[in-house]
């Protein structure tokens, strides 16, 4: 790690009389990176300029977008019942392992993304393990949104042109809004991609209610197979996937300790959306529902909350291409300083990354082009541990030698226990069930021209 500046005031009189300095009391090591920026007083390019509302909103835009269109495909799934149960507890689950992400930014300021937690943990090895994931994460996330674009676009123009071509077109807008190298030059896409989803999914819900839907079927519950089940199941917890940016939207504060206000606007919103949602779409729709839930507003309708939802389509994909493509960006310019700087070099690196990750993304959202069972994967191989797992353990590893210390404790211990298994019952289960169903969508061909989502 690379130190940062000297000690300040309060640690000098510290160092004098013998008492432990901040870094000490906060479990750091002496030379650790106390903030992931340092001092920004004299940087061309500031990065800790967000408010707790500029970060929930980005949070909001990050998490409440393609997650909410598969909710009432997956409660068609499970059933009412189970489906109402899973989004009420896995919402309020993810809310208190967004708290414990945030106690762990407290104890280690300088933590700027999941490579850094990952060295706390696990070391040099953990780091790169970490690291890696949360940039394939962003990598296929970015996908998935160049997908929906491209399953828009062939429902706005009933399929005009080839969809290799509807999705390049994805991919070069996308690529030239993800130009501004810092989170709070995301805002206004943020903001318009909230209102964007809020207003496409409002339309559909009052587009179903009005329509009539012959033969429609609800079930309190439904006898599935396990990997059907699995795979709506990895859809809902997709839905909660925001859990990867924290690090990096916190260390990009102006007060880092607001970040719990940003985590209840997140929170108390997406599960009072996705709850509502599903319930009046499924119950509306039934069993036919689509996915995403757009499609099931009818023929001019669908067409019509599929416009609105552009902005959110394309913002919230470049939102979170934003967290993949800052980790590679901090990595390599951070020691020399070239993320301070507003050169030819500094520019040149960050969109050549763009052009890389983007091109990448793309690849993945031709070579599996079916949106439940995209979403399905990138929950299992990466939301499962982000977003839950993690979680756990990082609660494990801030309270080690005191997990018995009291009744409280205790509970909280196994608490965060079951948590941590949480998070590997849905990375296992969830592999075989997307991996199935992957295997058993034979009719949806890889990089193909044909409208493969009608």
């Amino acid at each position: 790690m690379e130190t940062v500046a000297p000690l300040s005031n309060d640690n000098k009189v510290a160092k004098q009389i013998n008492e432990p300095t901040w870094e000490e009391e906060n479990g750091l090591k002496h030379g650790e990176i106390t903030d992931a920026f340092g001092n920004e007083e004299y940087a061309e390019i500031k990065y800790k300029t967000l408010t707790w509302w500029q970060c929930g909103l980005l949070m909001i835009c990050e998490s409440v977008s393609l997650g909410v269109l598969s909710l009432p495909s997956a409660m068609a799934t499970l059933g009412l019942v189970p489906g109402i149960i899973l989004i009420i507890g896995l919402g309020i689950l993810a809310t208190y392992t967004g708290y414990n992400i945030g106690l762990m930014r407290e104890r280690y300021p300088h933590i700027q993304n999941l490579g850094d937690a990952g060295e706390i943990l696990l070391g040099p090895i953990g780091r790169e393990i970490f690291g890696i994931g949360q940039f394939l994460f962003c990598i296929f996330v970015m996908g998935s949104h160049l997908l929906t674009f491209r399953v828009m676009l062939n429902t706005v123009t009933d399929h005009a042109t080839c969809s290799i071509v509807f999705s390049v077109v994805g991919l070069i807008i996308s690529l030239v809004l993800s130009f501004p190298r810092t989170m709070k030059g995301m805002t206004w896409i943020s903001f318009f991609s909230f209102i964007s989803i809020f207003s496409a999914v409002m339309i559909t819900m009052i587009s179903v209610g009005v329509q009539d839907h012959p033969g429609r079927v609800i079930d309190a519950t439904v006898s599935n197979d396990l990997y059907t089940a699995f795979q709506a199941v990895s859809n809902i917890v997709f839905a909660y996937c925001a859990h990867v940016a924290f690090f990096g939207l916190i260390s990009e504060m102006e007060k880092p300790q607001d970040f719990k206000k940003s985590l209840f606007m997140l929170q108390g919103f997406e599960i009072c959306l996705y709850l509502c949602a599903s319930i009046v779409i499924y119950y509306y729709v039934g069993s036919e529902v689509e996915a995403p839930a757009l499609k099931s507003a009818g023929p001019l309708m669908k067409k019509i909350a599929f416009g609105i939802a552009i902005p959110t389509i394309i913002g919230a994909g470049v939102v979170n291409g934003h967290i993949g493509l800052k980790y590679i960006y901090f990595r390599l310019g951070h020691k020399s300083g070239l993320i301070h700087q507003s050169n030819w070099r500094s520019i040149g690196l960050w969109l050549a990354l763009g052009v890389s990750c983007w091109v990448v993304a793309w690849i993945i959202a031709e070579a599996i082009p079916v949106f439940s069972d995209l979403n399905g994967l990138i929950s299992a191989l990466f939301a499962s541990w982000f977003s839950y797992g993690l979680s756990g353990i990082y609660w494990l590893h801030l309270n080690k030698g005191q997990w018995f210390a009291g009744p409280r404790k205790i509970a909280l211990f196994c608490l965060n226990s079951f948590i941590a298994l949480i998070g590997l019952i849905l990375c296992v289960l969830g592999l075989y069930a997307s991996g199935t169903a992957i295997h058993n969508d034979a009719s949806n061909a890889s990089f193909t021209c044909r409208n493969t989502d009608s």
